[in-house]
């Protein structure tokens, strides 16, 4: 068939075949497979590890994901046939192309900056999370506290209130019986002895701040 193979790369290879006017299919298959032995490969469509199909308008395909330094072989087939050795070509690869090798190195390097900054994220949004509910907790507990230490000054005013109302009145209690002990409202009291010899009736005493009523008693001799 005057298959060719051109533009080999470590990775891609392209496969141009004259266009054969006794195929009235549809598409063209095109079989490759490396490390290719054909003493112990028979020329069969399942001792090919790719195939593809592309139209009959088209007389070339680029070969892609080829392992660089292997030796490739690659058949051009009408439709679905099994390939002869005519309608076979062998190749090799070259080595990794320094740009797909750069690459390579550049979304490796990606990969990782990108792995890095996620678990960088996922550990500073972890140790935000556990310093707010830290504060969120200490915060509770200062208020908390002061919340029972109000409490407990209010249950200790509440208790001391009555009792120093208690004293406080029983203070004032006895301050009025002082008063009332040493000031009785103006007036003194006396012991009235019976005299057989005075008069029947008894004389009251008045305090100096009334006037002495004239005193008139019926008195008996003896």
């Amino acid at each position: 068939m005057g298959i060719t193979v051109q533009n080999i790369t470590g990775n891609t290879a392209m496969v141009i075949w004259p266009k054969m006017a006794s195929c009235a299919d549809s598409f063209y298959s095109i079989m490759y497979h490396p490390n290719w032995n054909s003493v112990l490969s028979t020329y069969s469509r399942k001792s090919f590890q790719k195939e593809e199909r592309v139209p009959t308008t088209r007389s070339s395909f680029v070969v892609e994901n080829l392992t660089p330094l292997t030796t490739y072989i690659v058949c051009v087939t009408c439709q679905s046939a099994n390939p002869s050795s005519d309608q076979c070509r062998g190749f090799n690869t070259l080595e990794r192309d320094p740009a797909s090798v750069s690459n390579t190195k550049k979304e490796l390097a990606l990969g990782i900056w990108l792995t890095s900054s996620v678990l960088l994220l996922i550990i500073a949004a972890i140790l935000l999370y556990g310093c707010l509910h830290l504060l969120c907790r200490r915060r509770r507990e200062r208020l908390q506290g002061q919340i029972e230490t109000s409490t407990q000054d209010h249950g200790k005013a509440w208790t001391k209130s009555p009792a120093y109302a208690l004293e406080e009145l029983g203070r004032q209690s006895q301050l009025m019986q002082d008063t009332e002990e040493k000031h009785p409202g103006g007036i003194q009291l006396a012991t009235i002895i019976e005299n057989p010899s005075a008069c029947k009736e008894p004389v009251v005493l008045i305090s100096k701040s009334q006037e002495r009523a004239p005193e008139i008693a019926e008195c008996s001799a003896i």
